[in-house]
Parts: structure tokens; C-alpha cells; sequence
């Protein structure tokens, strides 16, 4: 174990300390604690969040004895109501966020300001070099052409966030059918802004930050630039944590399940949550907005019209599905030379069953309907960041990239909740279906040739003729309904060893017989008039294959 003094080089304002040594602790999904890399030592989720509540004790009573030291001032818009603190001597013309008019304030109320903050690692020089460089590579676009005519108005700006990082619960599920599946995960320092009057998809697009530059707040840092003042309500704010936190995992889930259409249910209260001020540049005016990050310098500018998606429900959609197939094949069979009334007839039934597969295909969303959505696209600047070096900014070799920790799923074992790893559509199984699926097509050929001693000469395929035709449309049915229904209810299921290898749960199944089902088989058999319809079945598809095995 390293000396204390190594251990307090790595301190972070984010870090969970362990009680035996005061290293920095890390979180284990599987056992929901906080353990001690170093001693082992192990901190409950709750001991965690109560050290994040003593460390902003301390450090708000800490800004209270600052604060008669600077000579500070704020204002309200009389439009959106954003509020503004800075420093007493500067003159605020109008509202950066609306335009509007400000009314001077002189009570400026502390609680209002959190703890932390990532100061501002480029100048406003910069920011605007940067911008430029964006409206450059953009200059067909019109918000690139009023950006830059506006560039002299872009402001620097302390912004209102919460910086997430702890576990967080969730339950998962697909939407059109399966079952509900409990998984872990852990949020490493996601970042929520806290104001009512920004756009989030804006400042998202500026994201992320490096969490190593964050530090305690002083009211020094309001020099040269202004602080907004958190706005929304706490009630909101839990909304937003809650939506941003299962926007971020809902990639992992949708790859898990095998499917876009998955609904997502995070539970982030036992997590580890901090008010923060992040550093941007900011402007709002004739209907754009763009932002630059104050830290690495990427830019992000919000579209200045609505762009319009179109939702149709599921049964329009497999309609159109179905025609544009049948009439792709229409086309195709008339260009080689086919009669139009012989192509009509073929293809009149082919749309059939194509309709009944699309609609089956596509009935896993039946919530859907018709609905026109819009929103403002985000531009941003790509990937790159920028970090100083000699003085002057330069591009980073490195990219930031958000510090989330994949989902564990957890299942029921024998009474016992365990991680496992869940896989669902495998070669084996697709393979399972695609050969049940043609057993039961050519099922009764496969009858025939036993009936004929695998006389392959002597098979007559028109004798099915009639199965064909029945199931050609019913077996794409099966395969889209019951065989995936199959696959997604009843998962694979993997655990893991000490030594990380996978094992396939095998369950413990019982044979019983069901008396009911029995009993519903021997009525059908015997009671008329199910058991005359029966006995036709069972006598026809005899003939059948003695038809194909011996020929008319």
C-alpha cells in the first residue's frame, strides 16, 4: 500500500474516500459498495452520499466568509426571469439570454451559487478564433454567416450544472414483448444543466469536460466573466437527471436486448450529486444560439429552423411496406415480358402474404401513431479539444470521451439474484427456428420417404400442393411471432467465475403433464362436431403424403 502521501496527490473533490486509509475508493457494480483499491476497504452507497453533503457544508461556509471581500452585484430579466451575478463595476446592457431588459438586484443570495466550478482555460480570443474556424468550415449555412457576424457579442459565462457520479438502478425492458430485466450501472461525472432558459441538446453538444480541472469555487473566478444563476425547480431538476441518465445507457440497453424500441427506468438517488459551474461562451441573438467551451474550445450551434420527423403507425407502415415490394415485382415480371393480367394475378397474391408478414413485422411498436415531431439540429465542431501548451492553445492528441460504465444485467438463478450476461438471437437458435421452420413446410415430404423407402424418384410434390399454400404464408408468421417471441422471452443466460469465464445457465425443467391440455386433445378427437373437422385434417393430410410418396 502506498504512503498517505501518495494517496492525497490523487484527491479528487469528486472522490469517495475510504474510511480506513482515505484513499480514493471505486465502485463495484456487482456488490453495490464502494472498495478500497489500496486496504480494501468497503463504503455503503448511503456513507458515500452523506461525505458529499459534508463536503458542501464545508465548503459554502467557506464562500459566506469570502464573500464580503468582492464587490459583486446581480440582476433579473424581466422576460425569462435568468438571473445574473457580476462583478459590481460592469454595466449589463440587456439580457444575454432573451434580449430583454435587466432590473438591477442588491441582495445577491449565496445559497444560489454551487460549491464548484472548472475554470476557464480559454480566453475569449480564442473562443472566438475557434468560432471562427467553425463558421469557415460551415460558411454555406446561415447561422455560420450570422455567427460570425455576431462574434463580438459572444460572452463569457459561468453556467449552472449538476455533475452526476454514483450507481444507478434501472429496469429494462423491449417494448413489444419480454420480459423486464434488472441491471447496474455506475455514472462517472455527467454533467445537467440547471437553467430554464438554455437549450440542453445546445450545451450537450459542447460536452464533455475534464473533471481533473475541477475545483473548489472562489468569487475571484467572476472576474472577467458572469454567473448564471440556477433556475429550475428541484422537482425538474430530478426529471432531467433522470432523462439524461437513461438517454445515456439506453444505447447499451437497446444493444443487450436486440432492439431500439426498449423503455428504459433509472432510479439516480442513490448517487453522489454536486452543484457545479461550468465555463462557456455564449450568445443568443435573432433567433441563434451557439456556445463555445470555455475548457477545450469545441464549439456547438443550434439550428435556427425546426427540422420535422414524421411518425406512421405501424399497420400504414407494413401497407406500404407490402406495396412497394408487390409492385417492384409487378414492374419486374412486365419488363420480362410477362402478360399484365398473369403478373397482375401473380402478384395479387403474393401481396397477401406479404401484407400478413409485414404486419406482423411490424406490430412490435402497436403504440405508434401518427405524429409530426420537430426539432433544431445541433453543429458542432467534431471531436477535437484543444489544451495549452507554452502559453499557446493547441489541439489535444487525446479525446475526451464520457466515463460510463457499462450496464450489469442481473437474473433469478435458483432463488438467487446473480450478475449474468444475457444473449438472445444466437447463430444456434436462428438456425433452431430456420430448420423448425422448414420441417414443418416439407413435413409431409419427409413423411413420404419413409413411406417409400426414400424414393426420391418416385416423389410427387404437387400431392402437397395444398399444405404448400397454407403454410407459405403461416410459417413467416411463426418465424416473426412466435419463434422471436421465443428467442426474447426466454433469454441465455450466462454466469461469470472468479476467473471471468462464462457458463450457460442450464434450467431445471420437470416433465408433468398437463390434465387440462390432455383432456382438451381427447374432446377435440372424440366430441362432435371439433371432432369431425379433426378427423377430415388428420385423413387429408394422410392422403397428402401418401399422394407425394406414391404419386396421383
Amino acid at each position: 500500500m502506498p504512503e498517505n502521501k501518495d494517496i492525497s496527490t490523487v484527491k479528487k473533490i469528486t472522490d469517495i474516500h475510504c474510511p480506513e486509509c482515505g484513499a480514493p475508493a471505486r465502485f463495484d457494480i456487482v456488490s453495490q459498495q464502494y472498495v478500497c483499491p489500496y486496504c480494501g476497504g468497503k463504503t455503503e452507497i448511503g456513507e458515500a452520499v452523506r461525505q458529499a453533503k459534508g463536503f458542501r457544508k464545508i465548503q459554502r461556509k467557506k464562500m459566506k466568509g469570502s464573500l464580503p471581500h468582492f464587490s459583486l452585484a446581480s440582476a433579473s430579466c424581466t422576460g425569462c426571469g435568468a438571473e445574473v451575478v457580476f462583478e459590481e463595476n460592469e454595466a449589463l446592457s440587456g439580457c444575454p439570454f432573451c434580449g430583454r431588459s435587466l432590473v438591477r438586484r442588491e441582495y445577491l443570495n449565496i445559497e444560489d451559487i454551487p460549491e464548484n466550478v472548472i475554470p476557464f482555460a480559454v480566453t475569449i480570443d480564442e473562443a472566438k478564433q475557434r468560432a471562427r474556424e467553425w463558421c469557415e468550415a460551415n460558411k454555406g449555412k446561415k447561422e455560420a454567416r450570422l455567427f460570425k457576424e455576431t462574434l463580438t457579442e459572444l460572452s463569457g459565462f459561468y453556467l449552472p450544472y449538476e455533475m452526476i457520479r454514483g450507481p444507478v438502478h434501472m429496469k429494462a425492458a423491449r417494448m413489444d414483448r419480454g420480459s423486464s430485466y434488472r441491471c447496474e450501472g455506475f455514472i462517472n461525472d455527467e454533467f445537467v444543466n440547471r437553467s430554464g432558459q438554455l437549450d440542453n441538446q445546445l450545451l450537450d453538444g459542447m460536452e464533455p469536460y475534464d473533471t481533473e480541472s475541477l475545483t473548489d469555487f472562489e468569487f475571484s473566478y467572476i472576474a472577467g466573466h458572469r454567473v448564471k444563476v440556477p433556475d429550475i425547480a428541484e422537482d425538474e431538476l430530478e426529471k432531467r437527471v433522470k432523462k439524461e441518465t437513461e438517454s445515456l445507457y439506453r444505447p447499451y440497453i437497446r444493444r443487450t436486448l436486440e432492439t431500439k424500441a426498449v423503455d428504459v427506468e433509472a432510479d439516480v438517488s442513490s448517487a453522489v450529486r454536486l452543484p457545479v459551474l461550468l465555463p462557456v461562451y455564449y450568445i443568443c441573438r435573432d433567433g441563434l444560439m451557439a456556445a463555445v467551451n470555455g475548457q477545450t474550445g469545441k464549439v456547438s450551434v443550434r439550428a435556427m429552423k425546426d427540422s420535422h420527423y414524421y411518425f406512421l403507425p405501424w399497420w400504414l407502415k407494413a401497407v406500404i411496406a407490402a406495396s412497394v415490394i408487390t409492385l417492384t415485382v409487378f414492374g419486374g415480371l412486365c419488363l420480362f415480358g410477362m402478360a399484365v393480367s398473369e403478373a397482375m394475378m401473380i402478384c395479387g397474391m403474393l401481396a397477401v402474404v406479404l401484407l400478413i408478414i409485414t404486419l406482423c413485422l411490424y406490430s412490435d411498436t402497436p403504440g405508434n401513431s401518427f405524429s409530426v415531431s420537430s426539432g433544431r439540429e445541433i453543429f458542432t465542431s467534431g471531436e477535437r479539444t484543444y489544451r495549452r501548451e507554452n502559453g499557446e492553445l493547441v489541439p489535444d492528441e487525446k479525446y475526451l470521451e464520457r466515463k460510463l460504465c457499462e450496464p450489469v444485467f442481473f437474473y433469478s438463478i435458483d432463488g438467487k439474484t446473480q450478475p449474468v450476461i444475457l444473449r438472445f438471437t444466437t447463430p444456434l437458435r436462428v438456425l433452431k427456428i430456420i430448420l423448425t421452420s422448414l420441417g414443418v413446410l416439407f413435413l409431409p415430404v419427409i413423411i413420404a420417404l419413409f413411406l417409400n423407402g426414400f424414393d426420391f424418384a418416385r416423389l410427387e410434390l404437387g400431392g402437397s400442393a395444398v399444405w404448400f399454400c397454407i403454410m407459405i404464408p403461416v410459417i413467416p408468421v411463426y418465424i416473426l411471432q412466435y419463434g422471436i417471441v421465443q428467442l426474447y422471452d426466454h433469454p441465455l443466460v450466462y454466469t461469470l467465475d472468479e476467473n471471468g469465464k462464462r457458463h450457460l445457465y442450464r434450467r431445471k425443467t420437470e416433465f408433468k403433464v398437463d390434465k387440462s391440455v390432455v383432456s382438451d386433445i381427447l374432446r377435440a378427437l372424440v366430441v362432435p362436431p371439433v371432432s369431425l373437422a379433426v378427423w377430415f385434417a388428420i385423413l387429408s393430410f394422410a392422403v397428402m403424403c401418401w399422394l407425394t410418396a406414391f404419386g396421383f
